[in-house]
């Protein structure tokens, strides 16, 4: 890359707060036949050439690795050049510089690390000649018209604050990190607009978007200079109806403008907001909500897969996963993006990653996450629990960790590319081979740090943990969470090893003495909804249809309500399926009251919830500290209605082949399902008539039909099945919905 002849540049002495636009002028000289700018900082930038900005790209260079990874963009920006030339980039903190858990960069943890910038601008003329711009001491700085700006707290502009340039330094900082840009941009997707705008109880003007989301807000207005506009977010109001910010716990999710005069229209450049509400704090004489609407941000990635049935709650639920998808796949997949955490969980990564594939095309997107896991994963194997990873985060413990086994492997299965194996496989093998030496017990995995089965509803009431972390883990048993895991792990790395011939044979005995160990240690204290279901999920049980019929049992038992936490609730309806239970897995999926997936819906909810009970039946919250209102885990279930529901499965990797076998439930009158897969479209509908249930199956692909069980092998077209019997088919036909 020719940036790595550049220098990194910085403005001398700055405050960690500043955010400093650094400038080359330049003229065009020769006609030029093309002009390629690579540009990348130590936070985030925004690029402007001759007051025109450079790329789509918002929130670039992204977050990685930093360490080891620092992605460098390049633009072709032959079109923005002129005779006399002005190219200003401006350099805000970002995730680099992030408030918590920040990376000076230095050995010294309290020496600041300060905004810096690295660009070459390589002209080709039309002679044939070329010229090089770099940074370097040539270049001058000034702090923006931005006075602040974070992840977490917002940004502050000043429109009247004049620019003060001065000659840039030169300083000394790495570039043997640089790599060329490998996720897809984070982009501008779509515009919201207001639905509703009023005033609370405690007289707070507060405008209503109607959907939770992720992005920021944008105003245009006229105004007189030194007059302000002020504005906060929040996802929810409060029983009352007021403005309520409590679980965005520290983060400051603010915007303040100074306006200069004269009309003018801004969107913060550095940050974004997760929220559906805003309050305008201040505003400029005049100013009204439709001078406002929001801009949703996610990373570039299409849209593959989609749901739809006759009950309008089930297709809100379906909207509620979308959105919040698309709100925590922006550049890493985030665990929420609103309050002063917005990380890449790995346990929560790994948990929706199915349902994440089929609904959109995620491939370039965890392409990257991963490269960033292998460069985060220790010498000795330990994966951090979250990526990237931050100083102070520790290995993740059971179902987090194993994220570096089971998102290539789910990525395998849905897009058929082997290359999402061959590239993790020795990370694969060398997390595998790290849990022995922490593990207390031979051929099993214990006494060591995990999160259990998070947030499950399954402690009895006497059950007094000694923090409130221990309490939110839930009652199962964390050496058997753990263990089940890493037998699932061991058996992915041996799958993946067959796929690319490697010598598996050491790994085959060991899941052998794991199933041993795991049957002779758990196989008779298999209490809790979650123990059950990682038993089955992981094949870990002898006696697989007793254990489900006692799960169903114990299900039926406590009020046909699910008590499973992030671990458990995943598999939960899959593993009731499985073994003749679908009644049951379709009651949980309807449930309206606590805890169910429609619960939340029935509370106006629009995207998915952190906990089951985030609002209360009474209007209260669960808690005012730990209380996402988007927070895509529990969307897992979308997997189920694809697969099961549905009934689209892969035979083959990247459904070369297809099998679909749903299984339909009179409660609701009809479902269906598509899926853009690798290979074409995919879908299967059923309906309940007079008569019977019709279906209607189109595939690109052989695909093996279950139906009333019943199987048939057809080969690519449309079929329209009644009473387990073909009326039409159309080999030739388009596979259209």
């Amino acid at each position: 890359m020719l940036i790595q002849n550049a220098s990194w540049i910085t403005m001398e002495g700055a405050a960690s707060t500043a955010v400093p636009v650094f400038r080359k002028q330049f003229t065009g000289g020769k006609p030029v036949r093309s002009a390629a700018l690579e540009v990348t900082c130590d936070g985030v930038y925004e690029a402007v050439l001759n007051g025109r900005r450079v790329g789509d790209f918002i929130l670039a260079p992204g977050w990685t690795e930093y360490r080891r990874r620092l992605q460098v963009q390049s633009y072709d920006v032959t079109d923005l050049l002129g005779e006399d030339n002005t190219l200003e980039i401006t350099v805000a903190n970002g995730w680099f510089r992030r408030t918590n858990a920040p990376w000076t960069g230095t050995e010294n943890p309290d020496e600041f690390l300060p905004a810096m910038l690295i660009a070459a601008l390589h002209l080709i003329r039309d002679d044939g000649s070329e010229e090089f711009i770099l940074t370097d001491d040539t270049w001058e700085v000034s702090e923006s018209t931005v006075t602040l700006s974070g992840i977490f707290i917002g940004e502050d502009v000043d429109m009247t604050r004049m620019p003060c340039f001065e000659p840039a330094r030169i300083c000394d900082f790495p570039k043997d990190n640089l790599i060329p840009q490998e996720g897809p941009e984070v982009h501008e997707q779509e515009t919201v607009f207001p639905c509703a705008s009023f005033r609370t109880p405690r007289g707070e003007w507060v405008i209503d978007f109607g959907q939770n989301l992720t992005g920021y807000m944008v105003f245009e207005t006229e105004a007189r200079a030194g007059e302000k506009l002020s504005v906060s977010t929040a996802e929810v109001l409060d029983r009352e109806g007021n403005f309520y910010t409590a679980n965005y716990r520290s983060a400051r999710s603010q915007l303040h403008y100074i306006c200069r005069e004269g009309r003018q229209y801004y969107k913060p450049r550095f940050t974004f907001f997760g929220f559906r509400y805003l309050r305008i704090d201040e505003a400029p004489e005049g100013f009204t909500a439709d001078q406002i609407h929001a801009v949703v941000l996610h990373s570039e990635m299409k849209r593959t897969g989609w749901l739809n049935s006759s009950d309008p709650m089930l297709n809100q639920l379906f909207s509620n996963i979308v959105w919040s998808q698309k709100g925590n796949y922006l550049d890493i997949p985030t665990d929420c993006p609103q309050r002063d955490e917005r990380y890449g969980w790995t346990g929560d990564g790994q948990i929706f990653c199915r349902t994440a594939t089929l609904q959109y095309d995620v491939r370039q997107f965890f392409r990257k996450w991963l490269a960033d896991m292998r460069a985060a994963q220790h010498d000795n194997g330990w994966v951090p629990e979250v990526i990237p990873s931050l100083t102070a985060y520790k290995p993740g413990g059971g179902a987090w960790s194993d994220a570096v086994t089971i998102i290539p492997w789910q990525l395998y299965q849905t897009y058929g590319d082997i290359s999402f194996l061959s590239d993790m496989y020795d990370a694969m093998e060398k997390w595998i081979e790290y849990i022995p030496t922490v593990s207390t017990a031979k051929d099993l995995w214990t006494g060591c740090w995990t999160y259990g089965d998070w947030l499950a509803l399954d402690a009895p009431e006497d059950y007094h943990p000694a923090t409130i972390e221990l309490a939110k883990r839930g009652y199962s048993n964390d050496d058997l969470i753990c263990s089940a895991f890493y037998a699932n792990s061991v058996h992915i790395v041996i799958m993946a090893g067959r796929i690319l011939h490697r010598d598996v044979r050491a790994y085959e005995a060991l899941h052998s003495r794991i199933t041993a160990a795991f049957r002779e240690r758990f196989g008779g204290q298999l209490n809790t909804q979650t123990e059950k279901v990682l038993a089955l999920h992981f094949n870990l049980t002898d006696q697989p249809q007793a254990l489900a019929d006692a799960l169903a049992d114990q299900i039926l038992a406590c009020g046909t309500k699910l008590q499973t936490g992030l671990v458990g609730t995943p598999y939960l309806l899959h593993e009731l399926s499985r073994y003749g239970h679908s009644d049951i897995a379709w009651s949980l999926l309807l449930r309206k009251e606590y805890p169910g997936w429609l619960y939340s819906v029935s509370k106006g909810a629009t995207t998915m919830w952190e906990h089951w009970d985030g609002i209360k039946p009474d209007g209260t919250f669960w808690d005012d500290d730990m209380n996402s209102y988007n927070h895509y885990a529990y969307g897992s279930v979308g997997d189920w209605v694809f697969s099961t529901a549905c009934g689209i499965q892969p035979a083959e990797p990247g459904f070369a082949r297809a099998r679909i076998a749903p299984q339909p439930d009179p409660r609701v009158k009809h479902m269906s399902a598509v899926l853009d897969s690798v290979h074409g479209r995919i879908r299967s509908f059923w309906k309940y008539t007079g008569n019977g249930i019709r279906y209607e199956i189109d595939t690109p692909v052989q695909t093996e039909i279950v139906l009333d069980g019943q199987s048939r092998v057809v080969e690519k077209g449309s079929y329209v099945l009644f009473g387990g019997q073909e009326i039409r088919r159309n080999p030739a036909g388009n596979n259209a919905v």
